[in-house]
């Protein structure tokens, strides 16, 4: 019964700590949202593809004229493959990408009208598309607090600031959403990426300058 006990004030102070965190983080990012420009929610989709081991900006330089070329899905999924390839080029790992978006448009127009799925079991089904991808989508676009975003950034964080001692994407994202209100899980992960762009670094964390370094239990260890 002790054990149990201590257990509960264990996870209390979690779940109050981790308010505090994203109470500041609020407070310094008050325009947090995605940095990648869409109008639609293919747009975002084939966005958030591109992103991966790119930068945002890159993905937004490139998908400037991309998106006045591919206008719906059964554009990408008759896109040549060899011009695509170039089209994408500069975002990095262009064959996967390339392949990814071409192959999920075309079951998005052979499955869903050419319109992307607003649910998380139908755009986990679709190539190239993991949680963190339907995440963003379904919290950016569609509004809808499903699960939370992890990327690289939320990943580090996550494990520096204590509030999982996962390393999987996935499992991190359940300790997330354990100690993180549903209100505030479309929120958390742009909250966590903007200051992990910012502040805490991968390679230099600005610990200094962090409004949240009392919290957090890896001040000045990397």
């Amino acid at each position: 019964m002790k054990k149990l006990k201590s257990g509960m004030k264990s996870t209390g102070n979690k779940i109050s700590r981790t308010s505090t965190i994203f109470r500041r983080l609020k407070r310094s990012y008050p325009d947090a949202i995605t940095a990648l420009q869409y109008q639609s929610a293919l747009d975002l989709l084939v966005s958030t593809i591109l992103s991966a081991q790119c930068t945002d900006e890159r993905v937004n330089k490139v998908t400037k004229d991309l998106f006045l070329k591919y206008k719906i899905a059964k554009d990408y999924a008759d896109a040549n493959p060899l011009l695509f390839e170039q089209e994408i080029k500069s975002t990095g790992f262009y064959h996967n990408k390339a392949k990814y978006i071409i192959n999920c448009c075309k079951v998005l127009t052979n499955k869903f009208g050419g319109n992307v799925p607003d649910s998380m079991i139908d755009l986990v089904q679709l190539p190239g598309v993991g949680r963190k991808t339907a995440n963003v989508i379904l919290g950016n676009y569609f509004n809808k607090p499903e699960g939370i975003v992890v990327d690289t950034h939320v990943k580090r964080l996550s494990e520096r600031l204590g509030l999982t001692s996962q390393s999987d994407p996935e499992k991190i994202e359940a300790d997330l959403m354990k100690i993180i209100p549903r209100k505030d899980w479309i929120l958390a992960g742009s909250l966590l990426i903007l200051h992990g762009r910012q502040i805490c670094q991968a390679r230099k964390p600005k610990c200094g300058d962090c409004v949240i370094n009392d919290l957090c239990p890896s001040v000045n260890d990397t």
